[in-house]
């Protein structure tokens, strides 16, 4: 998809099909990471650039969108194989915006599943207005 199509924020939405994957990208890294006390997998920059609160800022670089794209997948993977490793043995309990704790590492997978599941629905969204 061109880096237009992936930037674009069409009337009616305040983010964009970039901002959505790598928003879930991070969030990823904060439930299942960030709560299980782990070093994340993720730059600060990005942490900060699309964690929840934040909004599209700017374009992305050709080696921005090529990291992510990288990331999309590796993180998937290690957190996986970290997690039948017995990697997640601490976690700190935390409540969501919509009023769900979180006490495990279960929890937050399962957190994250839903939440993947609803920027997807934004991303299909966004790609009908903008191809």
């Amino acid at each position: 998809m061109p880096r237009e199509q992936l930037t674009k924020i069409p009337q009616g939405f305040n983010n964009n099909i970039w901002w959505n994957i790598a928003h879930v990208v991070v969030t990823h890294q904060l439930l299942l990471y960030g709560l299980g006390k782990k070093p994340l997998m993720v730059n600060d920059t990005l942490v900060a650039n699309y964690r929840k609160g934040t909004y599209p800022q700017g374009i992305p670089t050709e080696a921005e969108i090529q990291e992510m794209e990288e990331l999309l997948l590796t993180t998937v993977e290690k957190a996986e194989n970290d997690y039948t490793e017995g990697y997640f043995e601490e976690f700190g309990e935390y409540t969501t915006s919509l009023g769900i704790t979180l006490s495990s590492f279960e929890d937050a997978l399962a957190f994250d599943t839903f939440h993947e599941g609803l920027h997807l629905g934004v991303i299909l969204s966004l790609k009908k207005v903008v191809v």
